[in-house]
């Protein structure tokens, strides 16, 4: 059987420290915007996240009142999510979120923070479009969010991205043009002197594949915005927030 992302990547060791090293990720700047649109897209109906992981997302929908379900292949992060308060009201399915079906229909399915390109084959991809169309009730929006690959900030000949560089951390992507693959390699300097690695592999994808995947499920691409405060998407933007509608 294959092993999924989630026990590939992000076991006890990675859902350990997620919240520490991605501390950024949860500051309310970053968070509020993101969950004023979610939460305008649900309306009155019931939302999924796919790649819930420890929750930065689905309890603040949840405190607003909205109904939260998630899928998450990684039992480590689910059990950090389940260690928060609010999360008994969150429904969790263990499972790979491009397969994995859960009971009933939903106005909205959103997966973010560039989890789609930890599937790390183009089926996996169009088979996460499909099982997000499959959830949706008719009219109900498929939002994912993703950098744009930075392979147009990269020389001729060099594969490598350093995106991150302080006293404890470095991190850098490395790009595979050929099959599209990408490995995103963070090193942490610990508190008693050790260099840990967390490796992440996946396969990226620009945003006229996805939409490609999109209309082979069934989905329409409604808006896309350079971020989560309605920016225009331009050539330069280096992220997008991306909404598809199930017609």
């Amino acid at each position: 059987m294959a092993e999924h992302y989630g026990a590939r990547f992000f076991g006890e060791r990675e859902a350990a420290v997620y919240d520490q090293q991605e501390a950024a990720m949860f500051d309310p700047a970053v968070v509020t915007p993101m969950v004023d649109v979610l939460a305008d897209l649900a309306g009155d109906g019931d939302v999924l996240e796919m790649g819930i992981g420890t929750g930065r997302i689905a309890l603040p929908l949840v405190a607003r009142g909205i109904r939260v379900h998630g899928v998450d292949a990684s039992s480590a992060m689910v059990a950090k999510l389940r260690a928060k308060p609010g999360n008994d009201a969150i429904d969790v399915a263990i499972g790979d979120f491009s397969t994995t079906r859960v009971d009933g229909q939903f106005s909205l399915v959103y997966l973010i923070f560039n989890t789609i390109f930890n599937l790390k084959t183009q089926d996996e991809q169009v088979a996460c479009f499909a099982n997000a169309a499959t959830h949706l009730a008719p009219g109900g929006h498929f939002v994912i969010e993703l950098e744009v690959p930075n392979l147009r900030r990269l020389p001729p000949g060099q594969d490598v991205f350093v995106f991150r560089v302080d006293a404890r951390t470095m991190s850098f992507d490395t790009y595979d043009v050929v099959t599209q693959g990408l490995t995103s390699n963070h090193f942490v300097l610990e508190e008693d002197g050790r260099v840990s690695s967390y490796p992440v592999e996946g396969r990226y994808a620009w945003p006229s594949e996805l939409d490609l995947m999109a209309r082979v499920a069934g989905l329409r691409l409604r808006e896309r915005w350079g971020g989560w405060k309605r920016e225009p998407f331009t050539s330069l933007s280096r992220s997008h927030v991306s909404i598809y509608e199930k017609t």
